[in-house]
């Protein structure tokens, strides 16, 4: 009994007991935490990543360094995953027709082949987001309600309240979401694109996106109260109230004193 007791009492035994907690920690949250990175390089194959390649070098490779792995005029590409690729070139973002503020939407300069293949080179470079599927961006499964509840508190700062854009510092802006597809809108939020937060699913599940696009799609399909004015919220409502209603009274009260004279 003494030997039992004078080995719990050495003096290595709270380094021991500290590596086990440690390794129990890691397995736990191994097992337990959300996985929104995945290697996008399983499913595609050696032939589109292939393809990929040779389209990156021809056409990326100048900014982005041949290895991608970044140069001083643009970031590095390894670890972005599939669904920025898919996200900064199909919406014709890249490649950037010239350097400004933030990259500008234009027609995408490759066919969806093309993007896909683009999206498996780069994703076989290390893992990272993969580019969703038809489920989970499909708005008809999600509910417009709970979508704008997140939206307002995640997005409204910056894109409005109902998604029609707004100005940011230094020349930036958030864009109008209403022509934005929902596979994009759903890559925006997972892969957080220049100005805009990363929202994975620790963040914002899959389920809770699919709710903000629903929101999205409604707000672009119909204006629930008529006259949208822009949709900038109480500035324009309050201009149209001020220059119309208040020109109306002066209307008619330049009208009533003409007349009584």
């Amino acid at each position: 009994m003494k030997a039992l007791a004078a080995r719990r009492h050495d003096r290595r035994a709270p380094v021991v007991l500290l590596l086990l907690a440690l390794l129990l920690t890691g397995g736990l949250y191994a097992v337990l935490a959300p996985t929104s990175a995945k290697a996008e390089s399983s499913v595609a194959s050696a032939d589109d990543v292939k393809a990929g390649e040779k389209l990156f070098q021809a056409n990326c490779a100048t900014c982005h360094g041949p290895s991608a792995a970044g140069t001083a005029s643009a970031p590095s590409l390894i670890g972005v995953g599939a669904a920025a690729v898919d996200f900064q070139v199909g919406t014709g973002r890249m490649p950037m027709q010239m350097n400004g503020p933030q990259a500008q939407v234009k027609p995408a300069q490759f066919d969806d082949e093309q993007i896909s293949q683009l999206a498996a080179f780069v994703a076989s470079l290390g893992a990272g987001p993969a580019i969703p599927t038809d489920d989970q961006v499909d708005p008809s499964k999600g509910d417009p309600a709970t979508g704008m509840a997140l939206f307002r508190t995640n997005c409204a700062m910056c894109h409005n309240a109902v998604g029609a854009g707004g100005a940011l510092s230094r020349g930036k802006f958030a864009p109008n979401l209403w022509e934005t597809s929902p596979r994009h809108l759903y890559e925006a939020m997972l892969t957080g694109p220049q100005s805009m937060p990363v929202f994975n699913d620790a963040n914002i599940t899959s389920e809770e996106k699919r709710d903000i696009i629903a929101f999205i799609d409604e707000q672009g399909n119909v204006s629930p109260g008529g006259l949208d004015l822009g949709s900038i919220g109480p500035v324009s409502e309050g201009l149209w109230a001020w220059v119309v209603g208040l020109g109306l009274l002066i209307g008619a009260a330049v009208w009533i004193g003409a007349k009584s004279s």
